[in-house]
């Protein structure tokens, strides 16, 4: 008798626990962590200067409405993410989303949109802990570097994705039937979000004819998702990501080793 009674504390210190750990699992359970990898191209991408490499965090996809002043309300998609400087100086991260549909070859940026950041930040960031930037505000500043053993300093941003021609309640026949035709981020099942700027590492390849011009490839983070269901009753549960995360050299427009500064000078004269 005695000794059952003795076990008790015991079992109540073992239940309390294995229930901090269950809510330990719990929290945040969406939050995925991607951590640098090395590519064979990162050797040319470090020739002229030392390569660096941010840590990025991220939960899948979400979906939400909002209605956008002079555009009608709109169902958007985004992106909420967190960047960790582990390199040891500060960096200026100037990023680049794009996300890509495989299945109907559509190409979706990110956009600026305060009220759709606004909306996300009541789901996201009620209390505004994290001060989640956008894809211009979070480049003002460079992320500041997290010591090996230290408590990371996560810099919280959010990227937003919506269709440029949703149906407004107030369009006549002709241009609801134009639009109803237009292939929407919606009809897709199977997606990629490119993420560059987390990186300075490029490379440089011989043009593709019949272009003359060398083929710039940035560092790139590439995230794969698809889709459940149906475009008609859409939600942020059906999406799911493709594991893993892959680190890549993708192709980009800029013709140059990308310049940080003329960068950050280009965007601020945008503000």
């Amino acid at each position: 008798m005695s000794s059952t009674f003795r076990r008790w504390p015991f079992l109540l210190l073992s239940g309390v626990f294995l229930t901090a750990c269950s809510l330990a699992v719990a929290v945040n359970p969406n939050e995925r962590y991607v951590k640098p990898e090395k590519n064979v191209q990162d050797a040319d991408a470090a020739r002229n200067s030392k390569l660096w490499i941010l840590d990025f965090k991220f939960k899948d996809p979400r979906l939400i409405k909002v209605d956008v002043p002079g555009r009608g309300q709109k169902v958007c998609w985004y992106l909420w993410y967190q960047v960790i400087n582990k390199t040891g100086e500060p960096r200026t991260f100037i990023p680049s989303f794009e996300l890509v549909t495989h299945d109907t070859n559509k190409v979706y940026r990110d956009q600026i949109m305060p009220a759709v950041q606004e909306a996300i930040e009541k789901i996201e960031d009620p209390t505004g802990f994290y001060k989640i930037k956008n894809s211009v505000t979070i480049s003002s500043e460079p992320i500041p570097p997290t010591l090996v053993e230290a408590v990371p300093k996560p810099v919280t941003g959010g990227a937003i994705f919506v269709d440029p021609d949703d149906i407004n309640p107030d369009d006549d026949d002709a241009t609801r039937a134009r639009k109803e035709k237009v292939t929407k981020l919606a009809d897709s099942n199977r997606y990629s979000i490119f993420i560059a700027g987390l990186s300075n590492g490029w490379a440089e390849t011989d043009p593709i004819p019949p272009d003359k011009n060398p083929v710039v490839r940035r560092k790139t983070l590439q995230l794969s998702f698809r889709r459940l269901g149906d475009n008609f009753l859409q939600k942020s549960e059906e999406i799911q990501w493709q594991a893993p995360a892959n680190w890549i050299y993708r192709g980009s427009k800029t013709l140059k080793p990308i310049a940080v500064e003329p960068e950050k000078k280009e965007i601020e004269k945008g503000k």
